[in-house]
């Protein structure tokens, strides 16, 4: 046998649960590739399987809300299709092709197991406050469903929320139910020119207390960001409620289609594209941000804020140890050199509980082994 086996890539979920009830060797489970970069030299020692081929809506109900489709259906084809009926995934996931230099397309699958969640995640929740049910197929082979097709029908214990953000070490998806929410029609966004990171802050904290639904708040280059979306009439009473209140900090207000272009390059990290610095993703307590910001930029780099300073990014030189001494929840996601687990390793009853979960789901250890543990 040689180092590398062929991409596998299954067209069912019985194809799928054979392969995996067969293997002996580890898998590594893809999709566009989008997401997060492996350890160099992965392919040699573990082997490929894609969900590319696992493509297509199950079945899209407008009128309900929701939406099934198999984890391989590329997102923008998802996305062009809910717009087409007024509808959106409320969660804004991250396109991340810019700062990783890849080619391929987003996938539903990748989506869900990456819990890629964009600026609007202060309002709307997170990809997995979003998901009804899914069909996966577990590290033993074994073919489950959990879940329903509408919210009503949604009981038990939710292991949708479980695979979110596990990043295919548990299982790999089949099929995935999403609850869509009508597309916003209106946005505007308060610019509040030259403001450090401790400022922005207090600013964050004091527009989320308010009633007036900001849908994102983020810092980049000294400049930090309200964006507010809705209706028209709601969206103008907003703006001027928040402009009144903001007074001191003499906001400027951008439009529609400017507020469209800057949230989607925030959302995208655009600012860390087409460089060759390690990126990182860090969550954090906002009113802890400037610190660590401050922190991380000794060690030579630069960092921008969402999520109102519970998101971090931070591009820049330092190992592994050093960013992770400083932000302890640190995601590599541009690797640009550095070797090692993406994820920090779990200590203490975390530590336990994964292993708990991996045990249960993946006792043999096949899928992503890795990745999110040493």
């Amino acid at each position: 046998m040689s180092a590398v086996q062929d991409l596998l890539a299954p067209t069912t979920e019985a194809e799928l649960a054979a392969i995996i009830a067969d293997r002996r060797r580890p898998l590594r489970i893809i999709g566009g590739g989008t997401r997060v970069q492996l350890p160099p030299g992965d392919d040699m020692m573990i082997d490929r399987l894609t969900t590319t081929r696992l493509s297509g809506v199950v079945t899209y109900s407008p009128g309900e809300m929701t939406l099934i489709a198999r984890p391989g259906t590329p997102l923008p084809e998802i996305e062009a299709m809910l717009a087409a009926e007024g509808q959106a995934l409320a969660f804004e996931p991250p396109d991340l092709r810019g700062v990783l230099g890849g080619h391929g397309a987003p996938t539903l699958g990748g989506m869900v197991a990456a819990n890629a969640s964009g600026p609007r995640r202060l309002m709307a929740g997170a990809c997995r406050d979003h998901l009804l049910g899914v069909r996966f197929v577990d590290g033993r082979g074994r073919v489950i469903k959990n879940g329903g097709r509408v919210m009503k029908n949604v009981t038990g214990l939710d292991l949708s929320k479980l695979l979110a953000g596990s990043y295919g070490t548990l299982a790999v998806l089949t099929e995935i139910v999403l609850k869509t929410l009508p597309h916003l029609p209106a946005r505007a966004t308060l610019v509040f020119a030259d403001m450090n990171r401790a400022q922005a802050v207090r600013l964050f904290s004091t527009a989320l207390a308010t009633p007036f639904d900001v849908t994102g708040a983020a810092w980049r280059d000294g400049t930090a960001y309200l964006r507010i979306e809705g209706l028209e009439k709601q969206l103008i009473y907003r703006r001027d409620r928040l402009l009144a209140l903001l007074a001191a900090h003499a906001p400027q207000v951008l439009d529609d289609a400017a507020t469209t272009a800057l949230w989607r390059g925030l959302r995208d990290v655009t600012n860390f594209a087409g460089s060759d610095a390690p990126l990182w993703r860090i969550l954090a307590k906002p009113t802890d941000a400037p610190a660590i910001c401050t922190a991380l930029h000794a060690l030579g780099g630069a960092t921008s804020l969402d999520w109102g300073g519970g998101l971090i990014w931070y591009a820049g030189p330092g190992s592994a140890a050093q960013v992770r001494a400083l932000a302890p929840h640190a995601t590599l996601i541009r690797r640009a050199g550095l070797t090692g687990p993406a994820f920090p390793p779990q200590t203490g009853p975390l530590a336990r509980l994964q292993s708990g979960l991996r045990q249960t789901f993946d006792p043999a250890g096949l899928l992503n082994p890795g990745l999110m543990d040493a």
